[in-house]
């Protein structure tokens, strides 16, 4: 009942996939989705050099023979350099899937995927990229709506107007993102056209995340109303929880706003990647930006990623069949 074009492009056997996190993707979490049916992902920006990608891919090698993909950052802050040659080992290990995400269009990078038999996602904040990414020759577009973990763009439109937005554009699939978690809202989004999800939070929230305990637990207790959106000033915004650090974003990128100058001297050492890791890793809860979806208010307890795709699966078969009951009465 899964089979559709995401799926058969993929050759995986459930439209779920696992999104590509900055310090969270590791081999371990990019394994365990894969062995239950969908597709993990690794972020290529957390790696210093090509060969600490390789050796990367060979771990998740090691732990699964389903496939997996590789996230290829187009934000000039995270690695974006060394992304050729990211593309070279995604093309001489047989990674079939590659994620482009980011600022600019994937363009630059479309033949050389294409030339190495590799399938490519495109993760969009609104329409208008998704019809530059379909132009350009993805395989396939993540529609980001506003419930987004992480960056979120800038137009504040929602997973439930995006999706089906999209898919009336375009004619390449569309895969959900912002705001699902479960069954009911795998659900939701299939109903809305798309043909897949991607799922970031809840899978942060697994065993198999690299995420300090205590970071997992401030997930579990935090509130939908606990996130906020930082860094329009930079024309992109990033929705995280709020702590320390993101407080004092908003406050720089307001004074910024009021004397009119642009304080991206005084922005950079507080939104780095360095001090995300330092929050989501080290568990050092208020000193960098922890990148979080809405969606975090539906989510009470850790659980096993076979635990969170038997839910989503399980609980759709159900669904369904309950609407099949009320559609034929």
């Amino acid at each position: 009942m899964f089979r559709n074009r995401v799926t058969e492009m993929l050759h995986i056997e459930y439209p779920i996939i696992q999104g590509g996190m900055l310090w969270i993707s590791c081999p371990e979490l990019a394994a365990a989705v894969s062995n239950e049916g969908g597709l993990g992902m690794l972020a290529s920006a957390v790696y210093a050099s090509s060969e600490e990608l390789r050796d990367a891919i060979w771990k998740t090698k090691s732990l699964t023979d389903k496939p997996f993909g590789v996230n290829i950052s187009l934000f000039p802050t995270t690695g974006a350099d060394l992304n050729e040659e990211f593309i070279d080992v995604l093309v001489e290990e047989g990674v079939g899937v590659a994620e482009t995400s980011g600022m600019r269009s994937p363009a630059e990078y479309v033949g050389r995927l294409k030339e190495g038999n590799v399938k490519i996602i495109h993760k969009c904040a609104g329409i208008g990229y998704a019809k530059t990414a379909e132009r350009v020759g993805v395989d396939a577009v993540t529609m980001i709506g506003a419930e987004n973990g992480g960056a979120t763009g800038m137009s504040d439109v929602t997973t439930f107007v995006a999706i089906p937005a999209a898919v009336n554009a375009l004619n390449i699939p569309v895969i959900a993102a912002g705001g699902i978690c479960d069954a009911r809202s795998f659900v939701a989004a299939l109903a809305l056209g798309a043909e897949g999800v991607l799922i970031g939070t809840r899978f942060m929230a697994t065993h198999e995340s690299p995420a300090h305990p205590k970071f997992k637990e401030w997930l579990v207790k935090a509130k939908e109303t606990d996130t906020i959106i930082t860094e329009r000033s930079l024309k992109i915004g990033h929705r995280v929880l709020r702590n320390q650090a993101a407080e004092k974003v908003l406050e720089v990128e307001g004074r910024g706003s009021s004397s009119g100058e642009f304080l991206l001297e005084e922005l950079l050492p507080l939104i780095s990647g360095e001090q995300a890791r330092k929050v989501m890793i080290e568990g050092k809860i208020e000193e960098g930006l922890a990148y979080c979806g809405q969606v975090v208010g539906r989510i009470d307890k850790i659980l096993s990623v076979k635990e969170v795709i038997r839910e989503m699966v399980n609980g759709d078969v159900e669904i369904n069949h309950y609407l099949d009951k009320i559609l034929s009465q």
